[in-house]
């Protein structure tokens, strides 16, 4: 950001403010309430990472998604894992047509991931075989086949649901495919005013009707403005600490971690505390990173990369507890007052 002057990084971090409140906006016409929920999934977009949604069903999760693709004009796909999906109903297969010279040809036909934004609905559905399809999709942003590469369409974003509750025939999500997630979002109930709100919305006459306020060339340009805002090297060190503080093994574990925790978080975890500080801190006016953009993205960007013991799961210790512990701990040692 050097090349350029303070008044052009002023006019590009206030359009990157307006563009993400109109679409903010779009989106809340639809959606009651979960204004944090609405800003994590777009920090994900704009991080170039993607987002798990976990909640009870009828709670909007798949409305909120369908919502974000009207409002940045974008390509939609919606994908509903099931036990039976084979990964070729994911990327697309090769079938065989009719040639222009009368000969057969082998022609490859996309699949539904060939979006770019993918609703991948009830993911903890689908088998192993072919979450594994998902995951080169969502970590390369191409899939393979018969040998044969193809280039996913950009900007490309998946926001996978999955139940917490209904558990039967479903396949837990191994940790490297959770680790593929900048965010995993907490879809809370609606509150008494929200569901009287919700209620009337959708039993009255009246429709709301969202319109597309961005394009794929707009996020592009908004995902590599985020990423040039700088972080001093003091903050650098406070999320790396945050992140190795996670592992039972490390000097920075707190006494709650090396008796809950099995596993910490990978060095995916501390990429995604940083770039998502860096688009918190955009959003509140600042070109640079503070303590307080690290402890906000904290949770949601660490929760599921967090591995618990089995004293950990029989004593019913959430990952949010332990992210608590540790920014507790980290604060306490750099003398840095902010809300947890």
């Amino acid at each position: 950001m050097s090349d350029v002057t303070a008044a052009e990084i002023e006019k590009q971090a206030q359009e990157f403010n307006d563009n993400f409140n109109r679409v903010k906006s779009e989106i809340s016409k639809v959606i009651v309430g979960n204004e944090p929920i609405i800003d994590g999934v777009l920090t994900c977009l704009l991080a170039n990472g993607h987002a798990l949604l976990e909640g009870v069903p009828g709670l909007g999760k798949t409305l909120l998604v369908r919502t974000l693709a009207q409002a940045v004009h974008l390509k939609f796909s919606r994908i509903q894992f099931t036990p039976d999906l084979l990964p070729a109903d994911i990327s697309g297969t090769n079938i065989l047509v009719e040639g222009e010279a009368g000969g057969k040809q082998f022609q490859f036909q996309q699949g539904p991931v060939f979006a770019n934004i993918v609703l991948a609905d009830e993911i903890n559905r689908a088998t192993p075989k072919t979450q594994s399809a998902m995951l080169e999709a969502m970590q390369e942003h191409h899939v393979t086949v018969a040998g044969v590469q193809h280039i996913l369409n950009e900007p490309f974003f998946v926001l996978a649901t999955q139940n917490p509750i209904e558990m039967e025939g479903t396949y837990p999500l191994p940790e490297a495919q959770l680790d593929r997630f900048l965010y995993k979002l907490i879809v809370p109930t609606p509150t008494f005013e929200e569901l009287a709100v919700i209620v009337d919305r959708t039993t009255g006459g009246s429709t709301a009707e969202v319109s597309p306020v961005l394009d794929g060339e707009s996020i592009l340009k908004m995902r590599k403005l985020a990423r040039e805002i700088p972080i001093a090297t003091h903050i650098r060190e406070y999320a790396i600490k945050l992140v190795l503080a996670t592992h039972p093994t490390t000097p920075e574990a707190t006494s709650m971690v090396k008796q809950f925790a099995r596993f910490g978080s990978s060095p995916r975890g501390a990429q995604a505390v940083v770039v998502a500080a860096k688009i918190r801190a955009l959003l509140h006016g600042r070109f640079n990173v503070a303590f307080e953009d690290i402890t906000e993205v904290a949770k949601p960007a660490l929760r599921h990369r967090i591995l618990l013991n089995f004293e950990g799961e029989a004593e019913g210790i959430s990952t949010d507890l332990i992210v608590d512990d540790i920014l507790t701990r980290l604060q306490e040692g750099s003398k840095v007052k902010v809300a947890v």
